[in-house]
């Protein structure tokens, strides 16, 4: 399968012009496509531009709502409740986060929920915006109305989905700020997704199939990513992140994430329409309020350091910690370009197709 190389700046402006066409605004189009191309430059090209080909079929369906903005259903101290009324996730939640934060500026602690919104993203983007802001925080997020994708640990069948936990903590001058941003599966649905566009096998422990089997395939998931195909293999299912301890935290990110939202976990009472809805549970932190700041930035600086100190067992490959990949990855894109492989592109090209844009006019953003 061969890629291709796309400039940050002429895919954001592409995927905007999807996103125009599909009934959002200007600025709501700005505002996710940013997220996804920021995406797919810190890496993650499972929560990237391959999204599109899916937010388009449901917003066909009807099951995606644009320019919707977040519903403040409950106020009651420190804590926020929004409802994002399936919208889109990358502009509501971007809303949502602004208000804790500004209320956090006042309060010093926000428990800030969001439920009923459409696919958030890549939830590290809500950890650096209060990273920019000098707040900490922490993040658990649940999916609905989707089917099941991650087995159980000792299951054979998919339970849960990869409910995403996000860490942010602010940086000083000389250290980058600290962001873990982790599905907790061993790896996203997307990247299954991109692995099977490419046509690359898993690595070991990564799937297993509908028998309950390990597996290398990645199209045991195809069925989820692609389900208008008719020649899908049996559905199989991700496996959790540190068997017991990644299933601790899936299942913590539905009480977390999904109760205490409002918004609902999982279990099989609830709708399942094959649209992918997050309830995300969030703790916004004021550190200024806890210890003084200088002494702060020092451990940050110091604890950082003697983590990197270690010798590495590769010398190629040093220590890092919890940001610098996506730091890397995001350097190195923004010289050379975005991969897009030819199967996802042309998935993005029929998607904009769907909604009245041409080839030729889509073409001239590349």
């Amino acid at each position: 399968m061969q890629e291709m190389l796309i400039q940050a700046e002429p895919l954001k402006k592409l995927v905007s012009a999807i996103l125009t066409k599909g009934g959002s605004s200007n600025e709501e189009a700005q505002v996710v496509a940013d997220h996804l191309v920021r995406a797919n430059l810190a890496g993650h090209d499972s929560h990237g531009v391959g999204m599109l080909p899916f937010y388009i079929r449901m917003l066909q369906a009807d099951l995606l709502k644009p320019n919707q903005k977040p519903e403040l259903f409950k106020s009651d101290g420190s804590i926020l409740m929004f409802d994002g009324q399936r919208g889109y996730g990358q502009s509501v939640g971007k809303m949502a986060m602004e208000q804790a934060i500004e209320k956090c500026r006042e309060s010093g602690l926000v428990l800030m929920t969001l439920r009923n919104t459409h696919h958030l993203g890549r939830i590290g983007t809500y950890g650096e915006q209060s990273i920019a802001a000098g707040m900490v925080s922490l993040h658990f997020v649940n999916v609905t109305d989707h089917p099941p994708l991650v087995a159980p640990f000792r299951g054979s069948d998919a339970r849960f989905s990869t409910n995403p936990i996000c860490l942010a903590m602010p940086g000083t001058e000389k250290q980058p700020p600290v962001l873990l941003d982790m599905a907790t599966s061993r790896i996203a649905l997307g990247k299954a997704r991109v692995a099977f566009n490419k046509g690359e096998t898993l690595k070991d422990g990564l799937v297993i199939d509908h028998k309950g089997q390990p597996s290398n395939d990645p199209g045991v998931m195809a069925g989820y990513c692609f389900p208008e195909r008719n020649d899908n293999p049996p559905l199989g299912a991700l496996t959790p992140l540190g068997e017991y301890k990644g299933y601790g935290l899936a299942l913590f990110s539905e009480l977390l994430g999904g109760m205490l939202s409002g918004g609902g976990t999982i279990q099989p009472e609830h709708p399942r329409q094959n649209s992918i809805i997050n309830n995300m549970f969030t703790l916004v932190i004021d550190p200024a309020r806890l210890v003084d700041v200088s002494w702060m930035q020092h451990e940050v600086e110091a604890i950082v350091a003697h983590a990197k100190a270690s010798p590495p067992v590769n010398s190629d490959e040093p220590v890092l910690v919890a940001g610098d990949p996506e730091r890397i990855s995001k350097k190195e894109r923004l010289s050379q370009g975005i991969p897009i492989d030819d199967a996802t592109w042309e998935q993005i090209l029929e998607g904009g197709e769907t909604l009245g844009l041409t080839r030729e006019v889509m073409m001239k953003f590349n």
